[in-house]
């Protein structure tokens, strides 16, 4: 079912009644996400819910996506880590207590490439900047 508040505001003549997350096990974060969902009719699917993350990782590589990190928690993880392209060396470098997803928030990502991708979204590395505590590697759209 449609939800009215969502239709009239979206400039697209579409109805959306399901979201996709790529949540993996936090429980409140799915509770919020589907919470806010209902008060516009709309509900939440979780494909990777429940996942090993370890394992996850691995087949996101193999498949050939290709993400980068835009965001680091400096709590969890050094600022160094904004800006790489996670591939098998970045999860080598990747401290033990660090889930390999960044699911706890130690770091966020961009996915620019992958098997359902047309074409990858082309972009340049801009500045690594610390924001509200925050480490996060700008990315600069480029010209199509």
């Amino acid at each position: 079912r449609c939800s009215r508040d969502w239709s009239q505001t979206c400039a697209l003549p579409i109805c959306i009644g399901t979201v996709a997350f790529g949540d993996l096990f936090l429980e409140d974060i799915r509770a919020y996400r589907d919470r806010l969902l209902a008060r516009h009719a709309m509900q939440g699917i979780y494909p990777v819910w429940g996942r090993d993350t370890h394992a996850l990782i691995r087949e996101f590589i193999a498949e050939g996506f290709k993400t980068i990190v835009v965001c680091v928690d400096p709590t969890h993880l050094d600022p160094s880590f904004a800006g790489r392209i996670i591939d098998e060396a970045f999860l080598a470098d990747l401290p033990a207590h660090v889930d390999p997803c960044g699911e706890n928030g130690e770091f966020h990502t961009f996915v620019f490439d992958g098997p359902m991708f047309q074409n990858p979204v082309e972009f340049s590395r801009g500045e690594i900047v610390c924001r509200n505590s925050f480490w996060f590697c700008d990315l600069v759209p480029q010209d199509a």
